[in-house]
């Protein structure tokens, strides 16, 4: 599987996820059982609702998504202290929804601005650093509108220079993240890059980078869950439908990224 294709991958890996993901699985299931209703198998139609049920109450009452999401976010730790110099610092992109933006002539932040706030700070800290946010567009149908072309503005409300950032615009995944700007900078195993993305995505994102043979620092952001969460249960679908995606995706993300060859372990560590 290492001979495919970027963009190949890419389509792929979008294909992957429509079927794996859990919103996706429960409306399969529901259209399932609702067909086999209408036929003489109505016992099968039963035990397909039966298991839909139980499995939508498990999710309501153990966050398993929020267990899974605290291990990621866990696995690199905070950085306590940072060296003393480094060469840059790469940001990866999913802080802005470009399409909103575009639209409502207007910033539209996601969840994950301390990605921009955090580089913001870091900027000042290493004044001589390379800059570089890597943020295309992950829309399977749609890559005429890329997150670096609209990202401006809201730099500049964070302090920060955009003729000092190096922008990369077609980056559509943490794949392209890493192995794209690297053909814009050359670096080399002697120079040291942080990288900033969110705390749950670090592990996949650090086995792309060393893949792709960068020196790379972990930076982690964006924390979803508290360091110790405890057992957590609740009752709430909608959050535990999200947790159980958003830990979903990244799993099924690190497996098929290490089967393809980009990353160097299934499960990168420090």
């Amino acid at each position: 599987m290492n001979s495919i294709t970027q963009g190949m991958f890419f389509y792929l890996s979008k294909i992957l996820w429509f079927f794996a993901d859990p919103g996706n699985l429960l409306l399969i299931a529901l259209c399932v059982a609702a067909g086999l209703a209408w036929t003489k198998w109505l016992r099968a139609a039963k035990i397909v609702l039966t298991v839909t049920v139980i499995c939508c109450v498990l999710v309501t009452v153990l966050p398993i998504g929020s267990w899974v999401i605290n291990h990621l976010e866990n696995r690199f730790p905070r950085v306590e202290k940072l060296p003393k110099n480094i060469t840059g610092i790469i940001v990866l992109g999913g802080v802005v929804d470009q399409f909103v933006t575009d639209d409502r002539k207007q910033i539209a932040i996601n969840g994950a601005v301390e990605r921009l706030t955090e580089l913001a700070r870091l900027s000042f800290l290493y004044p001589k650093a390379k800059l570089i946010f890597s943020g295309g567009s992950g829309v399977i149908g749609n890559q005429r509108l890329k997150e670096a072309d609209v990202i401006n503005p809201l730099l500049v409300t964070l302090g920060l220079n955009p003729n000092r950032i190096i922008f990369d615009s077609q980056a559509r995944n943490t794949a392209e993240n890493a192995t794209l700007p690297k053909k814009i900078v050359k670096p080399t195993l002697d120079q040291r890059w942080l990288i900033i993305t969110s705390a749950f995505h670090m592990p996949r994102a650090m086995g792309s980078f060393r893949q792709a043979g960068w020196n790379a620092i972990a930076y982690p952001v964006d924390y979803h869950t508290k360091s110790n969460p405890g057992l957590g249960l609740g009752l709430n679908l909608r959050s535990g439908l999200g947790g159980l995606s958003a830990a979903l995706h990244e799993m099924i993300g690190l497996t098929f990224y290490w089967l393809t060859g980009r990353t160097n372990e299934l499960y990168p560590k420090p």
